[in-house]
């Protein structure tokens, strides 16, 4: 389906997205530095077209002023250890430079720096008045020339690029197995990707793509064959450019579909026929958002052990509890036993080891909630929608021209559609018992951590982090949609089973009320939707500036497991118009470590002055 990309204009969190298109190279005395076509991670998204030869100057990070202090860089290019985005403005507005050779590092991890011939995935600013093109180039090739200018070696480059944007649509590829259920058939149970990162991408995120594609045909086949009977809710999948295409997807009110199969482009009845998946036109018209009851999303689930991968179901945040992420759990908990009994030596009925693949046992952790991809979107207030988050973090190789798929683990693969591929056909089934023993092993789990956490806080925030604690429980087992909560075996079940649950809910105090700016209560505009910082657009960023008014001091603080982004995503999303500021400081307290109640009412007035939430009068 093809989605017009959002405008800032419009009620939805997010810019327009620039189309990029070709580079061909950088030249050193005629010797190749960096080639589009051998190497597309090269050259820096949103890179301008230009002809250059210009001489090489090195400022360094090339992030302040001082970098730049006697140096003549205008009109040159400039060797930054920086960023390209977080030099351009500085660089080139302020300096005059032609453009930006960049050496920056990934991400941080253990093993940051420690290869020198990666070559990062770089970054310019989408929406600046000041365009430019950047080169990425390696550590060892980076160090080569800083050696040559330190030694007072003039270098000319020569730079040619063909790339720009242009106004264009998201394509973003869907198919559905249509539930049996003549009612719940409505509702679906969705698989998510996201499709658009830079070659070779392997790991991130072809890997989620194709385990995806590969849970589609296996559970059609499975259900064409009478070895699974066909859900009674519909399984949907989708393949977006990640968040911006999954935000574009669920604000669309309504939704036009085409498909292929294989190679070839079908009709719906061919499609139908040939591959078994069908498309929703004429199944149900309304937007998809509503029809979403849980989402499986996978983002890096392949990693090899050269990558140094470790594998995360993530729990949803506090601010959206769930029984959903315990189903999943549940499945990667049994499957973390049965592949290290294969790995030990000992009987495993169910190893899953793919016939290429590595022999290691998965070794899944069941984590709390982290940002940075598609389930950011999905969980937002705005829709409120449970997503299991499958993912590999550390990986040393994201983001750089080693992430290709000599490193992938076949293995892994299989093991994580499995984990998905059961989540999803149990939560589409028309299941009618209690999940009561799977929130009972999250339930372990969380109970475990919160008690780690304790630890670290005064008594005072122990209380409350205690008090989410509990709450929360309760909320995952409001969440089950089978029965109302009167018919679950309470007394039996809630907080007596598990030592250190019991000892957790032990001397809970009552809440005190809320005073001073503690006291009033914020609820959440219906527009714009979505989370307010996305993939090359902030939102909040550039309604605060035009307001006039200065970046909230919560945008910047450092808590005990989190900081300002995620502080600010969920103080949005605990917004409910139920819960006043005081509440709502002890639940981001609760999740990311204590905050000062100041922050979360400068953040909260911040976003009231720009539309984004209004208090409850």
């Amino acid at each position: 389906m093809n989605l017009p990309p959002a405008q800032k204009t419009q009620d939805v969190a997010l810019g327009s997205q620039p189309i990029q298109e070709v580079c061909e190279w950088l030249l050193d005395r005629k010797t190749h530095l960096a080639s589009y076509g051998a190497e597309p991670v090269v050259l820096a998204e949103d890179s301008e077209s230009a002809d250059v030869t210009a001489e090489l100057v090195d400022v360094g990070a090339g992030t302040s002023d001082g970098d730049y202090a006697r140096k003549d860089v205008k009109g040159k290019i400039v060797l930054v250890s920086a960023s390209p985005g977080a030099v351009q403005d500085l660089a080139v507005g302020k300096f005059g430079v032609a453009g930006i050779v960049s050496y920056a590092q990934n991400q941080k991890n253990a093993w940051w720096g420690e290869d020198e011939n990666l070559i990062r995935w770089g970054h310019l600013e989408t929406f600046t008045e000041h365009k430019t093109f950047a080169f990425m180039v390696s550590l060892k090739t980076a160090r080569g020339m800083r050696e040559r200018l330190a030694n007072g070696e003039k270098i000319t480059l020569h730079a040619v690029v063909k790339a720009g944007q242009h106004p264009g649509n998201y394509e973003v590829v869907t198919a559905v197995i249509p539930g049996a259920d003549a009612k719940l058939k409505e509702e679906e149970i969705a698989f998510s990707c996201h499709l658009d990162h830079q070659r070779p991408g392997a790991n991130d995120n072809a890997s989620g793509c194709v385990t995806i594609l590969e849970v589609a045909r296996t559970l059609q086949k499975l259900i064409a064959e009478g070895k699974l009977a066909r859900p009674a809710r519909t399984i949907r999948f989708i393949w977006p450019p990640e968040i911006e295409g999954t935000l574009a997807l669920l604000n669309t009110e309504s939704p036009g579909f085409s498909f292929v199969c294989t190679t070839k482009t079908l009709s719906e009845e061919d499609f139908q026929k040939d591959c078994g998946l069908h498309h929703a036109v004429g199944m149900n018209n309304s937007p998809i958002a509503r029809r979403l009851k849980a989402v499986i999303h996978m983002d890096m689930v392949g990693g090899g052990p050269e990558t140094k991968a470790v594998f995360h179901v993530t729990r949803g945040p506090m601010s959206l509890p769930s029984f959903v992420h315990d189903v999943a759990w549940a499945f990667a908990d049994w499957l973390n036993d049965q592949s290290y009994r294969y790995a030990a030596g000992l009987r495993s009925e169910y190893p899953m080891v793919a016939p290429e693949g590595g022999k290691e046992p998965l070794r899944a952790e069941y984590s709390a909630y982290t940002m940075g991809s598609d389930h950011d979107v999905y969980q937002d207030s705005s829709f409120g929608i449970p997503a299991i988050y499958m993912n590999d973090w550390p990986d040393r190789y994201i983001h750089t021209n080693f992430d290709t798929a000599a490193n992938i683990d076949t293995t892994k693969l299989k093991r994580a559609g499995f984990i998905g591929a059961a989540s999803a056909y149990y939560l589409a089934g028309a299941t009618t018992s209690f999940p009561l023993e799977e929130i009972n092993l999250g339930q372990l789990s969380r109970s475990i951590e919160v008690q780690r956490r304790l630890r670290q806080v005064s008594d005072s925030d122990a209380m409350a982090l205690k008090r989410a604690f509990v709450e929360g429980e309760n909320d995952i087992l409001d969440s089950l949609p089978h029965a109302a909560r009167n018919k679950i075996a309470w007394g039996e079940f809630k907080f007596q089973t598990i030592l250190p649950i019991r000892i957790i809910n032990s001397g809970i105090q009552d809440k005190k009320p809320a005073t001073g700016d503690g006291k009033p209560m914020f609820k959440r505009n219906v527009s714009p939707k979505g989370p307010l910082v996305v993939f090359g657009y902030d939102y909040f960023a550039e309604h605060v500036k035009a307001a006039g008014l200065a970046t909230p001091k919560l945008m910047s603080y450092e808590g005990f497991w989190g900081s300002g982004e995620e502080y600010a995503y969920e103080v949005l999303n605990f917004a409910d118009g139920k819960r006043n500021a005081q509440e709502i400081r002890d639940a981001v307290s609760a999740e990311y470590g204590p905050v000062p109640l100041e922050m979360v009412v400068e953040y909260l007035r911040a976003l009231e002055k720009i539309g984004v939430v209004a208090e409850v009068k």
